[in-house]
């Protein structure tokens, strides 16, 4: 099955996209960390993609779209796929109707109120970007990655200010894409603002349906 989770920065898409991976054996695959891997890696997308980034520059389409190529030809992905902030765009969406076929997106839906609450309590591993929150996902040590060891930081992106300006771009970008999806009968929109067990019971129940 190839999903796609919609969502406001800091409706849930990560934490969910975990739980469906281990749920339904299929990789989660976030646009950060790929293009973070890329860069590392040194792969053509990512060479590309670092002379922007060492510039402080939005990575244009066309390489976010080479980058996700990239990734979706691994052998992880021939029985599916979870993609987390990918397609943000219309015609990121199209690019991706070009690659392979989506079966459900799901649109999380969260209050302006609830990501401003989520995202002051986030932290990220500076190592391997991890997410965890100090109120609903702590880690087993104070500051530091159950996975890596790595420190646990706040991102200077999510702090209210910028969340704020975060969601506007957000809504601007997604609402076409929600209305794309909606016309071809693949989207579910989800509550993401309840607690994460109800939400993911609303999510499998979504993807049966």
């Amino acid at each position: 099955m190839n999903l796609i989770l919609l969502g406001a920065p800091g409706a849930g898409k990560g934490t969910h996209a975990e739980i469906l991976s281990n749920n339904l054996h299929i990789p989660s695959i976030s646009t950060g960390n790929i293009i973070r891997e890329a860069l590392k890696s040194g792969t053509e997308m990512g060479r590309k993609a670092k002379v922007y980034a060492e510039a402080g520059k939005l990575v244009p389409d066309e390489i976010v779209i080479g980058i996700v190529r990239e990734r979706l030809a691994k052998e992880d992905c021939k029985n599916g796929f979870i993609l987390d902030g990918f397609p943000r765009t219309l015609p990121q969406a199209e690019a991706l109707d070009r690659m392979v076929k989506i079966d459900r997106v799901i649109d999380l839906q969260v209050t302006e109120d609830l990501v401003l609450r989520r995202l002051s309590g986030r932290r990220v591993c500076s190592k391997c970007g991890a997410s965890y929150n100090i109120r609903t996902k702590k880690p087993k040590v104070e500051g530091l990655c159950d996975a890596c060891g790595g420190t646990l930081v706040q991102r200077r992106d999510d702090e209210p200010e910028t969340v704020r300006a975060r969601l506007k771009v957000y809504h601007e970008q997604t609402e076409p894409l929600i209305q794309y999806y909606k016309k071809k009968g693949l989207l579910s929109e989800v509550d993401g603002g309840k607690q994460i067990p109800e939400t993911e019971h609303d999510i499998l129940n979504a993807l049966e349906a």
